[in-house]
């Protein structure tokens, strides 16, 4: 089988440090490598992969600002479909925007739909819906105006991910800082309870953090910026929780299983995937608004770290995510 995995071009992949869509797509091409499988990634020039890497664009476009993403996304994209007939299957994670070109092409295309930024880009979707192929990363991301062949999670490295059965006594943050992700709330929760935050993630949104976080920054509340692989693994395991206050409906949510990777609970609004992927009193606590996150809180201390790990390795694994998608492209393959 030769697969082609189509990864955006925003950051490398997999990224230094913000891109999650780019590390699902290096956790899936790494798992098919050890798979024996055939696998070409078309991604950035400076990205890491085993797997056979061809790129058109040198480096992510958000890291050099002189790049024209609108421009080199287009070359990025035409590279892979004009060499489509030396593949199987095509597998993109690049949004809508490629399957523009699956009617000029007589590869089978799977499309994994990393969430819907705008009910804008729905036509293109409806178009193509009976001649192509897509993948949801959970039930609640699902539009009722289309098929999908299944629903794959997302999965991670768990060896990249410490378990810390010590509960530690600050709260943390780990996201875009942006209103979506629930940064003011956060805040809000902590100095309801009391305690430490850590705050972790890119400046998405400027006037919001210049507004909502920065005053609020001091020695219990404060920001670390973006961090790493490394830094990653130490900020989530040695939190007492995660806090997830979103206010839009979250297709997946990696921060939340990487932070139940390393045995810390999380606390989140019950939007979009977040009641798919917590389990109350299992792995954390699903609530409704910064008063009743605030209480809940206490009830951390109920719940076994261990565990949280546990249901993880048994749900989101890379190793699981990679079968249910070898399944996928065997399903279209044999149609």
């Amino acid at each position: 089988m030769r697969v082609a995995i189509l990864s955006p071009i925003a950051w490398r992949t997999p990224p230094r440090h913000y891109g999650p869509w780019e590390r699902v797509v290096s956790l899936l091409t790494e798992g098919l490598v050890k798979e024996k499988i055939d696998v070409t990634l078309f991604a950035t020039g400076d990205s890491l992969t085993s797997a056979k890497l061809r790129s058109i664009c040198k480096a992510p476009y958000e890291e050099d600002k002189n790049t024209d993403a609108k421009v080199w996304e287009c070359l990025h994209i035409s590279e892979i479909m004009e060499q489509a007939d030396e593949f199987d299957i095509i597998h993109n994670n690049y949004d809508f925007l490629p399957l523009t070109y699956s009617g000029l092409i007589k590869t089978p295309m799977v499309t994994t739909i990393h969430g819907f930024s705008s009910p804008k880009i729905m036509p293109v979707y409806k178009k193509y819906n009976e001649t192509t192929h897509y993948v949801s990363i959970s039930d609640a991301d699902r539009s009722s105006d289309l098929d999908y062949i299944r629903t794959v999670y997302h999965g991670i490295d768990i060896d990249n991910f410490t378990l810390n059965e010590d509960k530690a006594d600050y709260l943390l943050y780990f996201g875009r800082i942006h209103p979506d992700k629930g940064t003011r709330e956060a805040i809000q929760v902590a100095k309801r309870a009391e305690m430490k935050l850590v705050i972790a993630g890119i400046i998405q949104d400027k006037m919001y953090y210049e507004e909502y976080v920065k005053p609020y920054l001091n020695d219990d509340i404060t920001y670390i910026g973006s961090v790493g692989p490394q830094e990653r693994d130490s900020v989530l395991r040695n939190a007492y929780a995660l806090l997830h206050p979103i206010n839009f409906s979250e297709p997946f949510g990696l921060s939340v299983v990487e932070s139940m990777a390393c045995g810390t609970p999380v606390l989140a609004f019950g939007k979009g995937s977040m009641p798919e992927i917590i389990q109350n009193g299992k792995n954390g606590f699903i609530v409704s608004n910064i008063e009743e996150m605030s209480q809940r809180l206490k009830d951390i201390e109920n719940i076994s770290r261990k565990l949280c790990r546990e249901t993880v390795v048994k749900r989101f694994s890379q190793e699981k995510m990679v079968k249910e998608y070898i399944e996928v492209y065997k399903e279209i393959l044999n149609k």
